[in-house]
């Protein structure tokens, strides 16, 4: 089992830095290719105000996600991408499904072969998506169904959350009361939602680590 895991961590980081080397490299090569090399000064400085940024909410995915998903899923949901709209929902819901427990090798197995799958319907949706772009465009388009694209994330993760929230009332109850109220009077906050992870989960860890000394005591 420890040789199994230290061969997944070896394939994972090793998978990681070839996909890093590759998105970071790619704008350049093509660049060169084309004769249009991006000024490097200006590309740090772009990094540098919004990278910094987004490095707190990164670290925070990465503590919050990888115990759900176990290691090989976590590498490659994080080398994928697109892991709350897609990775995550399907990973929970598979795991439901066969019943398997967080941390263990069937959660390990479980969510390895669910993000795969979620990663190979993209990979053909995009692309039937790109051949079908221009007869489908008016209907993307229509401003009847632009209600229903925008709240399709929203309803899918309230669909889902409610089933942990009736399951950890007490310690969901404070949190998603609290974010709620805060979301309404800043509208705002909603385009940040990666970044108010972190007061959420900082708010459920307290309660939770209450209740459990509370218990003991």
């Amino acid at each position: 089992m420890n040789n199994n895991y230290f061969e997944s961590y070896v394939i994972g980081r090793i998978s990681s830095a070839i996909v890093l080397v590759m998105l970071v490299g790619a704008p350049f090569l093509i660049g060169k290719v084309l004769g249009a090399m991006p000024d490097i000064g200006a590309a740090g400085k772009a990094f540098l105000s919004v990278g910094l940024v987004w490095t707190v909410s990164s670290v925070v995915e990465f503590l919050v996600y990888t115990p759900m998903l176990g290691a090989g899923g976590g590498y490659l949901a994080f080398i994928t991408g697109n892991l709350i709209n897609m990775k995550i929902p399907c990973a929970v819901n598979a795991r439901d499904i066969v019943g398997a427990k967080t941390g263990t090798p069937e959660n390990e197995i479980v969510s390895t072969l669910s993000i795969a799958t979620s990663s190979l319907v993209t990979i053909i949706v995009l692309a039937l998506g790109v051949a079908l772009l221009v007869p489908l465009q008016p209907v993307l388009q229509s401003p009847t169904l632009q209600p229903a694209f925008e709240n399709v994330v929203p309803a899918l993760f309230g669909a889902m959350a409610y089933k942990y929230f009736r399951g950890n009332m007490k310690i969901a109850a404070a949190p998603l009361i609290v974010m709620s109220i805060l979301f309404i009077l800043v509208p705002s906050l909603t385009g940040s939602t990666s970044f108010m992870i972190i007061p959420a989960g900082a708010l459920a860890i307290g309660i939770a680590y209450k209740f459990y000394r509370k218990a003991g005591a």
